[in-house]
């Protein structure tokens, strides 16, 4: 558990306190995706447009003049194929990864929300004017906000 949560004392139950450790993992990961995500989806276009150079410097160009010399050539070269199918495992995995990525922020967006609509209930009485240190803890150290559902 965080240490902050354990430093909370009395002023949150164990539920709550649990609950704010998964939303903590769940903001972790999906952090995590997103950032697998952007560095792919990086290196992909970038890769592919390596290999279009490549392609085009290499075998369009000079063969420009025949289709079937350009056919050739792409049969020939081994290299042209190799790379064409990273390309398309790379674009592959982006698609793979998004998908992660939806899912992991959809998982963490749903027990945020969770949690402001039950706010009432999780923090009660004396505990409900301590609630705030909370939040601004959770806003400060993991950039969640518990203050409001929208994103």
């Amino acid at each position: 558990m965080e240490p902050f949560l354990v430093k909370l004392g009395d002023h949150t139950d164990q539920t709550t306190k649990q609950m704010l450790q998964n939303l903590i993992v769940k903001k972790v990961k999906y952090t995590r995706y997103k950032r697998a995500h952007f560095l792919i989806m990086f290196t992909a276009f970038l890769f592919a447009f390596i290999v279009f150079y490549f392609i085009y410097k290499t075998a369009i160009e000079p063969n420009s003049y025949s289709l079937l010399d350009l056919f050739s050539v792409f049969v020939r070269e081994g290299n042209f194929f190799v790379l064409t199918f990273i390309a398309f495992f790379l674009f592959g995995s982006v698609k793979i990864i998004f998908e992660k990525k939806e899912k992991a922020e959809k998982e963490y967006h749903a027990l945020r929300c969770e949690i402001i609509e039950k706010s009432k209930d999780l923090w009660k009485g004396e505990n409900w004017k301590q609630r705030h240190k909370v939040f601004e803890q959770m806003k400060k150290k993991y950039d969640i906000n518990l203050y409001h559902q929208s994103k």
